[in-house]
């Protein structure tokens, strides 16, 4: 196989992904030819243009380099594709995404962070930390740290922090030194099966930990007995069973304050202007990892209050006395737990209007009554038809399935442009978006149309 320090030309199908494009910012840094595909031009595909990466969104083979050392290709491509294929059939060097990060990985101290949810927040907070601390870090997100502006960088001490994702089973390429476990929860269930197979491979993920490395995993996780490291703490946001949590949290204007408690260390006055309960518990993760590291506590706690959180993570697009838009990518029903329930944390006074988009067939399929239970925690549901993404349509599911399964009063479906002129009818006080498909591009008209 060929060597990391030998790839100077290098091509990306399905370029645009959140982790793709990481590596491919990855190569960029390291003088490299970098070029891509993907099928549409993205926010995201437009910086990585910007940035001296050429990339094309047409699936046409006499437009693609014949002069490339690896081609990486995402799981979520169609093992059809024309440029895939072709690439294959004349023998080039063909991988996929965590194949590469297992190179990037194998002579470096890992901190890898895994879970079917909480996971892209944890990692950006854990490389977040170290940047800001001046420890230091090489990071590979799965979402666009908001302090940056991107989902990679680099450093010269060598030490990675690497979003671990359970699809396709690509976190266990990965040889962790430290390792986080925020959730094992059923999901991917078009390549696991059965939930009993998704929480068989983070047990294997938490194996894969280095002799003498570290596991911090969230309290009460199913199979927790058979998560093992040299060093292990459970963490919560609250539950004082668990080896690191929260006390005396407070709120104030979208924002908290809290202790990260240990029976060894206790970090006091934390900020985190960040919304959602479930955004401590991921500090406390990340707070638990730095203090592994020796990290010290007024690093910690300045770190931790310049957090500006990470692209479609609770994020605030209005915050004002008369409006407030939450843009977020939860598409897991327990997501949607956890993101209403923040939310009413923090507003509790306001009608809180979700406007969702169900991802995926297969998962709205699979996890149909746990989303039906979620979104009657709302006041009102607006749902969009389901994003396909890399699947075709399954007969018989459809959103109308979640809204007949719905127990809420006040619950639509609308298309696009439906949905806009109803928000333009009735501008709503605090509306949340929600989704991990295309309805982020709908996020700016609904702001203009509150604004």
């Amino acid at each position: 196989m060929i060597k990391l320090q030998d790839i100077r030309k290098i091509y990306f199908i399905g370029i645009g992904g959140i982790g793709m494009s990481a590596l491919a910012r990855y190569f960029k840094s390291r003088g490299a030819d970098v070029r891509g595909y993907d099928k549409t031009s993205t926010v995201l595909t437009r910086t990585l243009e910007a940035s001296g990466i050429d990339i094309h969104y047409e699936e046409r083979v006499d437009q693609i380099p014949k002069d490339v050392d690896v081609v990486v290709y995402t799981p979520a491509i169609p093992a059809l594709q024309a440029e895939l294929v072709y690439y294959r059939e004349h023998n080039y060097i063909v991988v996929k995404r965590s194949d590469v990060l297992q190179w990037i990985t194998e002579g470096s101290f890992n901190i890898c962070i895994g879970g079917t949810h909480g996971k892209t927040t944890v990692t950006s907070m854990i490389a977040h930390l170290l940047r800001h601390s001046g420890y230091g870090c090489n990071a590979f997100l799965g979402g666009i740290a908001a302090n940056y502006q991107t989902n990679f960088w680099s450093s010269e001490r060598n030490v990675v922090v690497v979003e671990a994702d359970e699809y396709d089973r690509s976190f266990l390429k990965l040889v962790p030194d430290v390792a986080v476990i925020t959730s094992m929860d059923p999901d991917h269930l078009d390549i696991y099966g059965t939930p009993a197979a998704v929480e068989d491979a983070f047990v294997q993920f938490s194996q894969k930990i280095k002799p003498g490395g570290c596991l911090i995993n969230k309290y009460g996780l199913s199979r927790s007995g058979e998560l093992k490291a040299a060093h292990q703490y459970s963490y919560d946001y609250k539950d004082p069973s668990a080896a690191v949590h929260a006390q005396n949290i407070k709120t104030s204007n979208g924002s908290y304050r809290f202790d990260a408690v240990s029976a060894d260390w206790i970090v006091k006055d934390i900020e985190l202007h960040m919304g959602g309960l479930h955004n401590i518990e991921n500090a406390i993760a990340a707070i638990t990892v730095a203090k592994y590291l020796s990290i010290d506590d007024d690093q910690i706690r300045a770190a931790i209050a310049d957090f500006k959180g990470v692209k479609r993570r609770f994020e605030y697009i209005i915050k004002n006395e008369q409006h407030i838009l939450i843009d977020d990518y939860a598409h897991h029903p327990e997501e949607l737990r956890a993101l209403i329930s923040g939310v009413r944390s923090l507003f509790a006074d306001r009608r809180l209007v979700l406007v969702f988009q169900p991802h995926l067939f297969s998962r709205t399929n699979d996890l149909a009554d746990a989303f039906a239970e979620s979104l009657d925690k709302a006041d009102e549901v607006i749902l969009l038809p389901i994003y396909p993404a890399r699947e075709l349509p399954m007969e018989g599911v459809t959103s109308t399935m979640l809204l007949n399964k719905m127990k809420l009063a006040d619950k639509q479906i609308l298309e696009k442009p439906a949905m806009l002129a109803w928000m333009a009818a009735h501008k709503p006080a605090l509306v949340v978006m929600a989704g991990a498909g295309d309805i982020d591009a709908l996020v700016l008209p609904v702001k203009d149309l509150l604004k």
